[in-house]
């Protein structure tokens, strides 16, 4: 390869690095973020005390660092209390001995500078695959800028959450998987050494995120596919060596899934994944479709769209130069992906990606409309597809750069032929407004938002005149790692009336509001009490506490009124 591709490639990998870790460990950790540094420490939510009012250092004491825990607790301590696997809490685990604390408690900068490494090491292996695959130096630079810029990728990196991991995991499958294609189509047996290393992969894979088996599933679908054709061609074909390899891995990844069978069926009816199931798909089903066309087009555009910082304006505007942009790029993309797949060394590749792509899609929609698990609800679940669509637009914009390439010929509305350079300015207009969509993102000013304790914070900062003691009802750790969200932006209060927090178990609507109001009589006056997502009715009237009329209402997804507590 040219020294003048490894600089471009470092290029993309500092500017990658830049949108990844520039404003890390601005934001406090919103819920799944606390979940992470507290499994992953090797403590326990279940050590914070419920239906009494507690301190922010109470609060915050399970993201103390914890030198006896190892990795047998962590492991034992998502067992128990959490729904994932185990592979990156415990490298998390390992990670964050590195550093020291920061007030008292775990740095949110170390803990999502491993997601971010994680993310900024998908551009050199996004690049890789793209050469791999297309065996194109131009279709792996351009995939590689549109990873370090995608807005999608940038969201997903700036996390202290498994996805970076699992994303860097898919590429490696999906590597095995084109290499694998090649060989059945040119009727070569792969070698042993690709099938154990795509069978370890896999397992890798399914032990970061048990969503890796929709990927999984996707390449078989494709596989099947394959299956077929040949089998119509010749019915003795699926039994030759080259077939048999792929039974091999089929069964390997298979074995390593059954391994978390039992755990995943224990999970599906848990309190924390209860959302997913609460969207009602079916009655709503235009809602699935829009939310998947949002996270879709996020991967290389965002503009400024952020509920907490524009106005309904701003939105009409952002909304209108986005279905703009793909009007006038999507059937340029769809036109160069056609022009590669002439390419007898790229076409493979382009067809066994592209039946990837539309066979995850397809899952997503049958599992959302028919299982009534809505996967559309979180954008941070398409990073199944995310790498496919980042090598694809990589292909399909090699036509523009080339300068060899043929003029092109667009669809009806505009026959006019576009010159060489016209079409390089396409793909440096393509690459800007990604570059200025991955800005957008690091600076929190788009639509893929997390929870947002620190906007929460700031109105309870703003809005309070006595103490602050704040309420919320609990049914499980997701209620905790809310309020600790919050309380890492208050812990920075010295005065001498701390913060206070009290969780109510929420295991009966009446009592959890009973004892709300027995606790409050016993805390000194004048308070400020802020219920925060409190599910339960309450009367606080016998309690002298008059509802603010000003202050209530849902910011930073929490749902919020303010009481004031008199003597």
């Amino acid at each position: 390869m040219p020294y003048q591709h490894y600089w471009l490639l470092l290029l993309w990998i500092t500017i990658g690095t830049c949108l990844r870790f520039i404003h890390l460990g601005t934001l406090p950790p919103w819920t799944d973020e606390s979940a992470t540094l507290v499994f992953s420490l090797g403590n326990s939510f279940y050590d914070v005390p419920l239906n009494q009012f507690i301190g922010v250092q109470t609060l915050l004491d399970p993201l103390q660092l914890n030198p006896q825990a190892g990795i047998g607790d962590v492991i034992q301590l998502l067992q128990t209390e959490s729904t994932h696997p185990p592979l990156y809490f415990v490298l998390t685990h390992l990670w964050l001995k590195l550093f020291p604390p920061v007030d008292g408690v775990v740095s949110i900068w170390a803990a999502r500078s491993l997601s971010a490494l994680l993310g900024v090491l998908a551009i050199p292996a996004i690049f890789y695959f793209s050469r791999l695959a297309f065996r194109s130096l131009v279709s792996a630079q351009i995939a590689a800028a549109v990873m370090a810029i995608s807005p999608f990728g940038i969201f997903l990196s700036t996390q202290a959450r498994h996805y970076t991991l699992v994303i860097l995991i898919i590429i490696a499958s999906l590597a095995c998987y084109v290499c694998a294609i090649r060989a059945i189509n040119q009727q070569k047996v792969t070698s042993f050494r690709l099938v154990t290393i795509w069978i370890v992969v896999n397992c890798l894979g399914i032990a970061t995120h048990y969503f890796f088996v929709l990927s999984l599933v996707a390449m078989a679908i494709a596989f099947v596919q394959l299956m077929w054709q040949h089998w119509r061609q010749d019915r003795a074909v699926l039994t030759q060596p080259y077939w048999r390899q792929l039974y091999l891995v089929a069964l390997g990844s298979l074995m390593g899934c059954l391994v978390w069978l039992p755990t995943i069926l224990a999970d599906r009816n848990s309190a924390p994944t209860e959302w997913i199931y609460a969207s009602n798909a079916a009655e709503k089903w235009l809602e699935p479709i829009g939310r998947f066309l949002l996270w879709l087009m996020s991967i290389i555009i965002l503009l400024p769209s952020s509920v907490y910082n524009f106005s309904l304006g701003i939105f009409i505007v952002s909304g209108l130069l986005t279905l703009i942009f793909w009007w006038r790029n999507l059937p340029r993309l769809t036109r160069g992906l056609k022009l590669q797949r002439q390419d007898p060394q790229q076409k493979d590749a382009i067809s066994a990606l592209s039946k990837y792509f539309l066979a995850a899609i397809a899952l997503f929609f049958v599992i959302t409309y028919s299982l009534g698990m809505d996967l559309t609800l979180a954008g941070r679940f398409q990073f199944v597809y995310f790498p496919v669509v980042i090598a694809l637009i990589g292909a399909s914009l090699v036509p523009f750069w080339q300068e060899n390439s043929p003029e092109f010929v667009f669809p009806k509305q505009n026959p006019a032929k576009l010159p060489s350079n016209s079409s390089k300015k396409i793909v440096i207009t393509f690459l800007s407004i990604g570059l200025l969509s991955g800005a957008i993102a690091n600076l929190n000013l788009g639509y893929l938002q997390n929870h947002r304790p620190d906007i929460m914070t700031q109105k309870i900062i703003k809005s309070s005149t006595a103490r602050i003691a704040i309420a919320t009802s609990y049914k499980h750790h997701g209620q905790t790692g809310r309020m600790i969200g919050i309380a890492w932006g208050l812990k920075s209060l010295k005065n001498i009336d701390s913060p206070l927090f009290f969780l109510a178990q929420d295991n009966n609507a009446q009592s959890s509001a009973a004892i709300l109001t027995q606790q409050l009589s016993k805390i000194k006056r004048p308070v400020d009490l802020w219920l925060i997502n409190f599910r339960a009715e309450i009367d606080l009237t016998t309690q002298n506490c008059v509802a603010d009329s000003q202050s209530d209402g849902v910011l930073g997804q929490h749902d919020y009124e303010l009481y004031r507590c008199l003597q």
